[in-house]
């Protein structure tokens, strides 16, 4: 199952999520990415979008308007659809409507691959050294077994002596199985509060997240400017 967080109200970009473009709206978009991998629903606090989604056939659950997350807005909607404690969940960004459908398969298949305690699956891509500086673009490095590390908005490692180094920039895509999702939400951490990156609370608290490579054209979509890039690249590549 792909559950889609789909918080209507944005700082950056108010109600995002049903921005226009070409002819659809960005939602759908993510959903259309998301249904040629899997069981597609979308978890909002909005019934602007549960009605939009539902106008597309795709299925949209209304969750609690004061979740911090959206982690704990997926967490609400597995509950509500009555998934197993084996089931895999996969949280896909309700801002990236050209992510393509190969990487999501790849997180659903490392995530058949291992039966763990806590089994939790992102993504990575290369990334230049002046990308690195950007803090909006969270940066990670990984260990032998590409678990993560750390996460970090700062440029991580510091290349002391300027040595070649590739830096690897997170994509914002989860993967878990429900139990796990569970324990994820239910963990505290302070380091998350720092850097703002949710994904700390594992690392803090011990636990590992497998790391995937991959390779995307994607980007999200936080600014007007973002939107307008999106609608270009919908019309020369669709």
């Amino acid at each position: 199952m792909i559950i889609i967080p789909a918080r209507l109200s944005s700082s950056r970009l108010p109600n995002k999520v049903l921005a226009k473009i070409g002819n659809k709206p960005m939602i759908i978009w993510c959903a259309e990415v998301a249904s040629k991998v899997d069981d597609v629903a979308i978890a909002t606090d909005s019934p602007d979008v549960v009605n939009i989604c539902k106008k597309y056939n795709f299925n949209a659950i209304l969750t609690n308007k004061n979740h911090k997350s959206g982690s704990d807005r997926i967490k609400e909607a597995s509950d509500i659809l009555g998934l197993d404690k084996n089931d895999i969940v996969i949280n896909m960004q309700g801002d990236e409507p050209f992510l393509e459908p190969e990487i999501l398969q790849s997180v659903k298949n490392e995530l058949l691959k291992n039966k763990k305690e806590f089994n939790m699956v992102s993504c990575y891509k290369e990334i230049s050294e002046l990308d690195a500086e950007d803090p909006n673009l969270v940066k990670v490095v990984i260990d032998q077994y590409s678990n993560a590390l750390y996460f970090s908005r700062s440029k991580i490692p510091y290349n002391r002596d300027n040595v070649s180094h590739i830096y690897k920039g997170h994509i914002g895509i989860y993967g878990f199985d429900k139990k796990s999702l569970d324990i994820f939400v239910s963990l505290k951490g302070h380091l998350e509060h720092i850097e703002k990156l949710e994904q700390l609370r594992v690392i803090e608290n011990g636990y590992k997240i497998k790391m995937i490579k991959v390779k995307t054209k994607s980007f999200g979509i936080d600014t007007k400017d973002d939107l307008q890039k999106a609608s270009e690249y919908a019309k020369n590549s669709y």
